[in-house]
């Protein structure tokens, strides 16, 4: 038997998928015909091209991100500016922040720590498009950004990441070459915000 889900409706075939095709084909049409499938294809057509506005979400389509862990896949959106340039705070201060994925839970760390960092909390606080869930995206959501639209970022400089590599340095990327690197805490560097989009 072959279970096939439209929605919130289960249809359970017990012939083979072949011999159900005619059925599939009739139910299909009257999904299509009382516009039960009219708003999936639309919000699907919507998506724009990875690197271009997607409106209403508050900037830009960096692409689908895998599931990983308790986080499941997602479009990251990227912030259409930079939010300046900022310390990544608590040089010399350990840092919950060490997830190399999961920008969202480090940002999350970083403002509620006692220690100011600057970065991190210029993302949280950055708001668009009624959206206020941004935050400085993990080491390898930032290579995500170089793999799907590099041209999106500054060139000539380096972003921080939200990934803490020591009580002394965190990590970086720059988006001219794809270089990641490790600096003091204490400099002050590019940051933009991100967020995520599930569908």
């Amino acid at each position: 038997m072959q279970s096939i889900y439209v929605k919130n409706l289960t249809l359970n075939i017990h012939s083979s998928p072949k011999a159900a095709m005619p059925a599939l084909a009739v139910l299909s049409a009257a999904l299509a015909a009382s516009g039960a499938m009219k708003a999936e294809t639309t919000a699907l057509t919507d998506i724009p091209a990875v690197g271009k506005p997607w409106p209403g979400q508050g900037g830009i389509n960096g692409g689908i991100v895998a599931a990983r862990g308790d986080v499941p896949a997602h479009y990251l959106i990227i912030a259409a500016a930079d939010a300046g340039d900022h310390e990544w705070g608590g040089y010399r201060e350990e840092s919950k922040s060490t997830s190399k994925t999961d920008g969202k839970a480090n940002t999350e760390w970083l403002c509620n720590e006692e220690t100011q960092h600057p970065a991190a909390n210029a993302c949280a606080e950055y708001k668009a498009d009624g959206h206020h869930d941004f935050y400085l995206p993990a080491a390898a959501e930032l290579y995500h950004c170089w793999v799907n639209c590099p041209e999106v970022f500054a060139q000539d400089c380096y972003y921080w990441s939200s990934s803490q590599r020591s009580a002394y340095y965190a990590f970086t990327m720059t988006f001219d070459g794809g270089d990641q690197y490790f600096i003091g805490k204490g400099g002050e560097l590019r940051v933009r915000p991100v967020r995520r989009l599930f569908i």
